[in-house]
């Protein structure tokens, strides 16, 4: 009896088609930003998502968005920190509950960073585990292979975790179930010229893109 024909019988008896490669869609997290959460839904769990984006493009005040929104919901977070760039007291400052986050300071190594993510993952009990990159080299988070992303999003799977690496440049690829591009836009400070300034304003372009379908709004968000 050929496949075809057992499959069918199998779909007659379930009274629905047989779709061997559908996944149910995963659960959604919202990011503290209303656009962002308006234009991808929120992060998905069980997945990697990737946030890049250049110094001074916002990048640093989404992660911190994220981290205030998931302790906020009860839930606890790590932050492996590959170059000790991380500042708890803006995080504080942020909303971030630093009471439910561990901090893993890696001395400058992304080869430490990509450990103890992978640890983590496997440990469980974290609601968002974010891997930083932002402030290494390119050239040297490029040299994180394909299979080691691969493995992060196999690690993942089927977990209520969220798993977000932040870079200046995509490193996961096809990897990633979801890319937030982030570029400067406008900035609004306060203060003369003459004297120190405030940062008071700073509006972010933000681009989604999702792994399986593809989805690119582009739209400004504001953080003050």
């Amino acid at each position: 009896m050929g496949a075809a024909v057992l499959l069918k019988q199998f779909e007659s008896i379930l009274g629905s088609p047989l779709d061997w490669q559908s996944r149910p869609e995963p659960e959604r997290a919202p990011t503290g930003i209303a656009e962002i959460d308006s234009a991808t839904g929120g992060l998905p769990r069980g997945c990697l998502t990737e946030i890049v984006g250049p110094p001074s493009s916002g990048r640093t005040s989404l992660l911190l968005s994220l981290l205030a929104a998931a302790t906020a919901r009860q839930e606890f977070c790590a932050l492996v920190d590959a170059e000790d760039a991380f500042s708890p007291h803006s995080a504080a400052d942020a909303g971030v509950q630093l009471a439910r986050l561990l901090w893993v300071r890696c001395g400058h190594s992304a080869e430490h960073a990509l450990k103890a993510t992978d640890l983590l993952i496997q440990g469980g009990g974290f609601g968002l585990v974010v891997m930083d990159l932002g402030d290494t080299a390119p050239q040297t988070a490029r040299r994180i292979s394909l299979a080691s992303w691969f493995r992060l999003r196999r690690a993942v799977e089927n977990t209520p975790a969220i798993l977000v690496g932040l870079a200046r440049q995509s490193n996961a690829k096809t990897c990633a179930s979801l890319v937030i591009e982030c570029g400067p836009h406008t900035a609004i400070w306060s203060g003369a010229r003459s004297v120190s300034r405030l940062l008071r304003t700073v509006e972010v372009r933000v681009q989604s893109t999702h792994r399986r379908k593809q989805c690119s709004p582009v739209f400004t968000a504001t953080a003050i």
